[in-house]
Protein backbone atom coordinates (compact mmCIF):
# COMPACT_ATOMS: atom_id res chain seq x y z
CA UNK A 1 0.00 0.00 0.00
CA UNK A 2 1.14 3.87 -0.30
CA UNK A 3 0.28 6.08 2.06
CA UNK A 4 -0.05 9.87 1.80
CA UNK A 5 -1.17 13.14 3.77
CA UNK A 6 -4.23 15.39 2.82
CA UNK A 7 -4.56 18.33 4.53
CA UNK A 8 -7.98 19.68 4.29
CA UNK A 9 -10.25 22.58 6.47
CA UNK A 10 -11.22 19.89 8.90
CA UNK A 11 -7.51 18.48 9.64
CA UNK A 12 -5.35 15.98 8.07
CA UNK A 13 -6.02 12.33 6.91
CA UNK A 14 -3.54 9.69 6.61
CA UNK A 15 -4.44 7.66 3.89
CA UNK A 16 -3.68 4.23 1.90
CA UNK A 17 -4.27 3.30 -1.30
CA UNK A 18 -5.10 -0.81 -0.96
CA UNK A 19 -3.72 -3.19 -3.89
CA UNK A 20 -0.81 -1.09 -5.17
CA UNK A 21 2.97 -0.63 -3.97
CA UNK A 22 3.05 2.45 -7.35
CA UNK A 23 4.10 5.64 -4.98
CA UNK A 24 2.38 7.89 -7.80
CA UNK A 25 -0.83 6.69 -6.77
CA UNK A 26 -2.62 8.01 -3.73
CA UNK A 27 -6.10 7.41 -2.54
CA UNK A 28 -7.80 9.93 -3.35
CA UNK A 29 -7.41 12.55 -6.17
CA UNK A 30 -8.47 16.28 -6.38
CA UNK A 31 -12.13 16.11 -6.90
CA UNK A 32 -12.09 14.36 -3.41
CA UNK A 33 -11.03 17.79 -2.28
CA UNK A 34 -13.59 19.72 -4.05
CA UNK A 35 -16.13 17.48 -2.76
CA UNK A 36 -15.25 17.27 0.79
CA UNK A 37 -15.28 21.28 1.05
CA UNK A 38 -18.42 21.63 -1.08
CA UNK A 39 -20.13 19.38 1.48
CA UNK A 40 -18.98 20.63 4.50
CA UNK A 41 -20.42 24.11 3.18
CA UNK A 42 -23.59 22.76 2.27
CA UNK A 43 -24.29 20.97 5.76
CA UNK A 44 -23.64 24.23 7.20
CA UNK A 45 -27.40 24.98 5.42
CA UNK A 46 -29.34 22.47 7.53
CA UNK A 47 -29.90 21.43 10.81
CA UNK A 48 -28.63 18.32 11.62
CA UNK A 49 -29.22 16.74 7.84
CA UNK A 50 -28.86 13.19 6.58
CA UNK A 51 -25.84 12.71 4.57
CA UNK A 52 -25.64 10.14 1.87
CA UNK A 53 -21.63 9.25 0.39
CA UNK A 54 -22.68 7.32 -2.96
CA UNK A 55 -19.03 5.31 -4.64
CA UNK A 56 -16.25 6.97 -2.19
CA UNK A 57 -12.87 5.15 -3.65
CA UNK A 58 -11.00 4.40 -0.22
CA UNK A 59 -12.41 5.99 2.09
CA UNK A 60 -11.43 9.23 1.86
CA UNK A 61 -14.73 11.19 1.76
CA UNK A 62 -16.69 8.56 4.80
CA UNK A 63 -13.91 10.08 6.92
CA UNK A 64 -13.24 13.66 5.81
CA UNK A 65 -17.15 14.59 6.57
CA UNK A 66 -17.12 12.26 9.81
CA UNK A 67 -18.60 14.91 11.67
CA UNK A 68 -21.80 14.68 9.26
CA UNK A 69 -22.69 10.92 10.70
CA UNK A 70 -22.96 9.93 6.48
CA UNK A 71 -24.47 6.28 5.60
CA UNK A 72 -22.28 5.50 3.11
CA UNK A 73 -23.22 3.21 -0.40
CA UNK A 74 -20.46 1.65 -2.25
CA UNK A 75 -20.25 -0.54 -5.54
CA UNK A 76 -17.51 -1.84 -5.17
CA UNK A 77 -16.46 -4.25 -1.97
CA UNK A 78 -13.05 -3.03 -1.84
CA UNK A 79 -14.28 0.29 0.03
CA UNK A 80 -15.54 -1.69 3.44
CA UNK A 81 -11.63 -2.77 3.97
CA UNK A 82 -10.32 0.06 2.71
CA UNK A 83 -12.21 2.16 5.06
CA UNK A 84 -11.66 0.10 7.79
CA UNK A 85 -7.60 0.50 7.52
CA UNK A 86 -7.93 4.26 6.61
CA UNK A 87 -10.15 4.21 9.87
CA UNK A 88 -7.45 2.73 11.66
CA UNK A 89 -5.08 5.18 10.65
CA UNK A 90 -7.20 8.24 11.71
CA UNK A 91 -8.83 7.76 15.33
CA UNK A 92 -9.94 11.30 15.39
CA UNK A 93 -12.07 10.48 12.62
CA UNK A 94 -15.00 7.94 13.06
CA UNK A 95 -15.65 5.95 9.77
CA UNK A 96 -19.10 5.26 9.07
CA UNK A 97 -20.75 1.68 9.39
CA UNK A 98 -21.73 -0.44 7.55
CA UNK A 99 -20.88 0.42 4.38
CA UNK A 100 -23.85 -0.16 1.87
CA UNK A 101 -24.06 -2.00 -1.40
CA UNK A 102 -26.62 -2.10 -4.03
CA UNK A 103 -27.37 -5.60 -2.95
CA UNK A 104 -28.80 -3.79 0.52
CA UNK A 105 -29.37 -0.03 -0.06
CA UNK A 106 -30.13 2.12 2.89
CA UNK A 107 -33.61 3.94 3.17
CA UNK A 108 -33.97 7.85 2.45
CA UNK A 109 -34.83 10.65 2.68
CA UNK A 110 -31.48 12.21 2.46
CA UNK A 111 -30.86 16.00 2.89
CA UNK A 112 -27.39 15.89 1.54
CA UNK A 113 -25.82 13.56 -0.93
CA UNK A 114 -21.99 13.28 -2.08
CA UNK A 115 -21.56 11.73 -5.14
CA UNK A 116 -18.32 10.67 -7.31
CA UNK A 117 -19.23 10.36 -10.75
CA UNK A 118 -19.16 6.74 -12.25
CA UNK A 119 -17.38 6.70 -15.98
CA UNK A 120 -20.38 4.81 -17.20
CA UNK A 121 -23.22 7.23 -18.78
CA UNK A 122 -25.18 4.88 -18.36
CA UNK A 123 -24.60 3.76 -14.40
CA UNK A 124 -24.64 7.71 -13.62
CA UNK A 125 -28.26 8.21 -15.27
CA UNK A 126 -29.22 5.21 -13.07
CA UNK A 127 -27.67 6.53 -9.51
CA UNK A 128 -29.52 9.89 -10.48
CA UNK A 129 -33.01 8.18 -10.29
CA UNK A 130 -32.36 6.27 -7.78
CA UNK A 131 -31.41 9.42 -5.90
CA UNK A 132 -34.51 10.66 -6.86
CA UNK A 133 -36.56 8.75 -4.83
CA UNK A 134 -34.77 9.17 -1.65
CA UNK A 135 -33.61 12.89 -1.47
CA UNK A 136 -35.80 15.07 0.76
CA UNK A 137 -37.49 17.97 -1.78
CA UNK A 138 -35.21 20.33 -0.48
CA UNK A 139 -32.08 18.00 -0.67
CA UNK A 140 -28.66 18.94 -2.22
CA UNK A 141 -27.05 16.74 -4.44
CA UNK A 142 -22.92 17.40 -4.99
CA UNK A 143 -21.46 15.55 -7.94
CA UNK A 144 -17.81 15.29 -8.83
CA UNK A 145 -14.82 13.98 -10.58
CA UNK A 146 -11.99 14.47 -12.61
CA UNK A 147 -12.81 15.87 -16.04
CA UNK A 148 -10.75 13.25 -18.06
CA UNK A 149 -12.61 10.66 -16.33
CA UNK A 150 -16.29 11.93 -16.63
CA UNK A 151 -18.63 10.07 -19.05
CA UNK A 152 -19.52 11.56 -22.54
CA UNK A 153 -22.65 13.90 -22.49
CA UNK A 154 -23.03 13.80 -18.52
CA UNK A 155 -24.30 17.23 -18.99
CA UNK A 156 -27.49 15.44 -20.66
CA UNK A 157 -27.70 13.17 -17.94
CA UNK A 158 -27.70 15.35 -15.83
CA UNK A 159 -30.20 17.24 -17.64
CA UNK A 160 -32.40 14.62 -18.13
CA UNK A 161 -32.23 13.37 -14.32
CA UNK A 162 -32.06 16.27 -12.03
CA UNK A 163 -31.93 20.12 -11.70
CA UNK A 164 -28.39 21.64 -11.94
CA UNK A 165 -27.95 24.41 -9.82
CA UNK A 166 -24.59 25.63 -10.00
CA UNK A 167 -21.31 24.23 -11.81
CA UNK A 168 -18.59 24.63 -8.97
CA UNK A 169 -15.14 26.19 -10.04
CA UNK A 170 -12.95 23.27 -11.48
CA UNK A 171 -9.49 22.60 -9.20
CA UNK A 172 -6.67 20.72 -10.40
CA UNK A 173 -8.71 19.09 -13.19
CA UNK A 174 -11.42 18.01 -11.14
CA UNK A 175 -15.37 19.52 -11.49
CA UNK A 176 -18.12 19.46 -9.16
CA UNK A 177 -22.10 20.22 -9.46
CA UNK A 178 -24.71 21.45 -7.12
CA UNK A 179 -28.01 19.84 -7.84
CA UNK A 180 -31.45 19.38 -7.03
CA UNK A 181 -33.66 16.40 -7.43
CA UNK A 182 -35.66 15.76 -10.17
CA UNK A 183 -38.55 13.53 -11.50
CA UNK A 184 -37.06 10.70 -13.32
CA UNK A 185 -37.13 7.75 -11.89
CA UNK A 186 -36.10 3.96 -12.47
CA UNK A 187 -39.87 2.76 -12.83
CA UNK A 188 -39.79 4.61 -16.15
CA UNK A 189 -36.64 4.72 -17.64
CA UNK A 190 -35.96 1.62 -19.93
CA UNK A 191 -31.83 1.65 -19.79
CA UNK A 192 -31.78 -0.48 -15.97
CA UNK A 193 -31.35 -3.66 -17.89
CA UNK A 194 -29.46 -3.87 -20.48
CA UNK A 195 -28.00 -7.22 -22.38
CA UNK A 196 -28.28 -10.12 -25.19
CA UNK A 197 -28.87 -13.67 -26.07
CA UNK A 198 -25.86 -16.05 -25.42
CA UNK A 199 -26.51 -19.07 -27.92
CA UNK A 200 -24.76 -22.75 -27.41
CA UNK A 201 -25.39 -26.34 -28.23
CA UNK A 202 -28.14 -26.70 -25.70
CA UNK A 203 -30.39 -23.50 -26.61
CA UNK A 204 -29.75 -19.86 -25.97
CA UNK A 205 -29.37 -18.11 -22.55
CA UNK A 206 -30.91 -13.95 -22.21
CA UNK A 207 -27.94 -12.33 -20.53
CA UNK A 208 -28.89 -9.24 -19.11
CA UNK A 209 -26.54 -6.36 -16.83
CA UNK A 210 -27.59 -3.14 -14.79
CA UNK A 211 -25.52 -0.16 -15.84
CA UNK A 212 -22.22 -0.62 -13.58
CA UNK A 213 -21.64 -4.13 -14.79
CA UNK A 214 -18.66 -4.69 -17.85
CA UNK A 215 -19.94 -5.22 -21.33
CA UNK A 216 -23.35 -5.64 -20.17
CA UNK A 217 -24.63 -5.12 -24.28
CA UNK A 218 -22.76 -7.05 -25.79
CA UNK A 219 -20.47 -10.17 -25.32
CA UNK A 220 -16.92 -8.75 -25.24
CA UNK A 221 -14.35 -10.34 -27.49
CA UNK A 222 -12.01 -11.48 -24.84
CA UNK A 223 -15.04 -13.72 -23.62
CA UNK A 224 -15.63 -14.82 -26.73
CA UNK A 225 -12.74 -16.44 -27.34
CA UNK A 226 -12.97 -18.43 -23.65
CA UNK A 227 -16.46 -20.04 -23.99
CA UNK A 228 -15.75 -22.78 -26.48
CA UNK A 229 -12.61 -24.13 -23.85
CA UNK A 230 -15.39 -23.39 -21.16
CA UNK A 231 -17.78 -26.10 -22.42
CA UNK A 232 -14.47 -28.42 -22.67
CA UNK A 233 -13.35 -27.62 -19.01
CA UNK A 234 -16.55 -28.75 -17.40
CA UNK A 235 -16.98 -31.55 -19.41
CA UNK A 236 -13.74 -33.35 -17.67
CA UNK A 237 -15.42 -32.65 -13.98
CA UNK A 238 -17.43 -35.05 -11.85
CA UNK A 239 -20.75 -34.61 -10.67
CA UNK A 240 -21.27 -32.00 -7.99
CA UNK A 241 -17.64 -30.52 -8.65
CA UNK A 242 -17.45 -26.72 -7.74
CA UNK A 243 -16.84 -24.15 -10.01
CA UNK A 244 -16.30 -20.41 -9.46
CA UNK A 245 -16.57 -17.41 -12.29
CA UNK A 246 -14.52 -15.27 -10.62
CA UNK A 247 -15.01 -11.10 -11.32
CA UNK A 248 -17.88 -12.87 -12.73
CA UNK A 249 -19.55 -9.57 -14.28
CA UNK A 250 -22.97 -10.74 -15.38
CA UNK A 251 -22.37 -14.30 -14.77
CA UNK A 252 -21.56 -14.93 -18.83
CA UNK A 253 -19.05 -17.83 -18.03
CA UNK A 254 -20.31 -19.29 -15.32
CA UNK A 255 -24.13 -19.28 -17.45
CA UNK A 256 -22.10 -20.80 -19.87
CA UNK A 257 -20.81 -23.98 -17.55
CA UNK A 258 -24.01 -23.94 -16.31
CA UNK A 259 -25.72 -24.72 -19.99
CA UNK A 260 -23.28 -27.49 -20.24
CA UNK A 261 -23.44 -29.16 -16.41
CA UNK A 262 -25.85 -28.55 -14.66
CA UNK A 263 -25.11 -31.07 -11.86
CA UNK A 264 -22.26 -29.00 -10.82
CA UNK A 265 -21.81 -26.42 -8.10
CA UNK A 266 -21.52 -22.81 -8.84
CA UNK A 267 -19.84 -19.97 -7.32
CA UNK A 268 -20.21 -16.12 -8.86
CA UNK A 269 -17.94 -13.81 -7.50
CA UNK A 270 -17.79 -10.17 -8.02
CA UNK A 271 -16.00 -6.47 -6.84
CA UNK A 272 -19.12 -5.12 -7.97
CA UNK A 273 -22.48 -5.37 -5.78
CA UNK A 274 -24.49 -4.36 -9.58
CA UNK A 275 -22.54 -7.39 -11.09
CA UNK A 276 -23.19 -9.88 -8.24
CA UNK A 277 -27.28 -8.76 -8.89
CA UNK A 278 -26.96 -8.85 -12.69
CA UNK A 279 -25.35 -12.85 -12.75
CA UNK A 280 -27.80 -13.92 -10.21
CA UNK A 281 -30.71 -12.44 -11.89
CA UNK A 282 -29.92 -14.12 -14.89
CA UNK A 283 -29.12 -18.07 -13.17
CA UNK A 284 -32.23 -17.43 -11.72
CA UNK A 285 -34.00 -17.41 -14.49
CA UNK A 286 -32.35 -19.43 -16.69
CA UNK A 287 -31.04 -22.25 -14.40
CA UNK A 288 -33.76 -22.07 -11.46
CA UNK A 289 -32.70 -25.08 -10.22
CA UNK A 290 -28.69 -24.17 -10.38
CA UNK A 291 -27.02 -25.04 -6.93
CA UNK A 292 -25.22 -21.37 -7.00
CA UNK A 293 -23.83 -19.20 -4.46
CA UNK A 294 -23.56 -15.15 -5.21
CA UNK A 295 -20.60 -13.35 -3.39
CA UNK A 296 -20.05 -9.44 -3.43
CA UNK A 297 -16.18 -9.77 -2.45
CA UNK A 298 -12.92 -8.52 -3.46
CA UNK A 299 -11.44 -11.29 -4.94
CA UNK A 300 -12.38 -15.17 -3.69
CA UNK A 301 -13.53 -15.62 0.04
CA UNK A 302 -11.80 -18.45 0.89
CA UNK A 303 -15.23 -19.62 2.82
CA UNK A 304 -16.78 -20.57 -0.28
CA UNK A 305 -13.62 -22.64 -1.75
CA UNK A 306 -11.79 -24.96 -2.45
CA UNK A 307 -13.03 -25.11 -6.44
CA UNK A 308 -12.16 -27.80 -8.68
CA UNK A 309 -12.12 -24.87 -11.84
CA UNK A 310 -11.66 -21.18 -11.93
CA UNK A 311 -12.74 -19.11 -14.54
CA UNK A 312 -11.81 -15.90 -15.08
CA UNK A 313 -11.75 -12.95 -17.25
CA UNK A 314 -9.85 -10.44 -15.17
CA UNK A 315 -10.50 -6.75 -15.40
CA UNK A 316 -7.27 -4.44 -16.05
CA UNK A 317 -8.14 -1.24 -14.98
CA UNK A 318 -9.60 0.29 -11.42
CA UNK A 319 -10.95 3.60 -12.17
CA UNK A 320 -8.41 5.61 -14.33
CA UNK A 321 -5.66 3.06 -13.44
CA UNK A 322 -4.90 0.40 -16.06
CA UNK A 323 -2.70 -2.65 -15.28
CA UNK A 324 -2.07 -6.14 -14.27
CA UNK A 325 -2.14 -5.61 -10.65
CA UNK A 326 -5.63 -6.68 -10.19
CA UNK A 327 -5.17 -9.52 -11.91
CA UNK A 328 -1.70 -10.80 -10.17
CA UNK A 329 -3.85 -10.57 -6.97
CA UNK A 330 -6.43 -12.95 -8.48
CA UNK A 331 -3.48 -15.15 -9.88
CA UNK A 332 -2.44 -15.39 -6.51
CA UNK A 333 -5.76 -16.33 -5.00
CA UNK A 334 -6.84 -18.50 -7.54
CA UNK A 335 -3.47 -20.77 -6.77
CA UNK A 336 -4.57 -21.26 -3.53
CA UNK A 337 -8.21 -21.72 -3.90
CA UNK A 338 -8.20 -24.86 -6.10
CA UNK A 339 -8.78 -28.51 -4.93
CA UNK A 340 -5.26 -30.89 -5.45
CA UNK A 341 -5.87 -31.01 -9.46
CA UNK A 342 -7.58 -27.90 -9.45
CA UNK A 343 -7.31 -25.97 -12.71
CA UNK A 344 -7.79 -22.16 -13.68
CA UNK A 345 -9.05 -21.72 -17.22
CA UNK A 346 -8.83 -17.87 -18.32
CA UNK A 347 -8.58 -15.04 -20.50
CA UNK A 348 -6.06 -12.21 -20.59
CA UNK A 349 -5.03 -9.19 -22.59
CA UNK A 350 -2.12 -10.43 -24.98
CA UNK A 351 -0.23 -7.12 -24.06
CA UNK A 352 -0.28 -7.84 -20.71
CA UNK A 353 1.77 -10.44 -20.72
CA UNK A 354 0.20 -13.10 -18.43
CA UNK A 355 1.89 -16.25 -19.17
CA UNK A 356 4.90 -15.01 -17.56
CA UNK A 357 2.90 -14.01 -14.36
CA UNK A 358 0.79 -17.06 -14.11
CA UNK A 359 4.02 -18.51 -13.61
CA UNK A 360 4.74 -17.09 -10.16
CA UNK A 361 1.83 -19.18 -8.66
CA UNK A 362 0.95 -22.13 -11.22
CA UNK A 363 3.73 -25.38 -11.67
CA UNK A 364 1.81 -25.54 -14.93
CA UNK A 365 0.71 -23.00 -17.25
CA UNK A 366 -0.55 -23.91 -21.40
CA UNK A 367 -1.72 -21.32 -23.89
CA UNK A 368 -4.80 -22.68 -25.44
CA UNK A 369 -5.52 -20.58 -27.75
CA UNK A 370 -5.19 -16.65 -28.84
CA UNK A 371 -6.60 -13.88 -31.09
CA UNK A 372 -4.36 -10.52 -32.25
CA UNK A 373 -5.51 -8.79 -28.66
CA UNK A 374 -6.40 -11.85 -26.44
CA UNK A 375 -4.41 -15.04 -24.92
CA UNK A 376 -6.72 -18.05 -23.31
CA UNK A 377 -4.20 -19.94 -20.84
CA UNK A 378 -5.01 -23.22 -18.73
CA UNK A 379 -2.91 -23.16 -15.18
CA UNK A 380 -2.60 -25.45 -12.54
CA UNK A 381 -0.46 -26.91 -9.64
CA UNK A 382 -0.31 -30.59 -10.77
Amino acid sequence: MTTAELVFSRGTLTLNRPGTGDPTLRAWDAADELLLEAALDAAAAFDDPRVLILDDQFGVLALGLSVLSPTVVSDSAVLPAALANNASLNPAFAAAEPVYSWINPPPGPFDLVVLRIPRQADYLAWLLRWLNSVMTDSGVLLAGGMIKHLPSKSVDVFAEAVQTEEVLPARKKARAIRCRKGTATLADWPGAWKGYALAGQNGGVDVEALPAVFAREKLDIGSRLLLPHVAQAVSTLQAGGSVLDLACGNGVLGLAALAERGDLLFGFSDVSSQAVLSARHNVERAFPEARAVFSHYDGIDQAAGPFDLILLNPPFHEGGVVGDHIALRLFEQASGSLKPGGSLLMVGNRHLGYHRSLRRYFSSVDQLDASPKFVVFWASNR
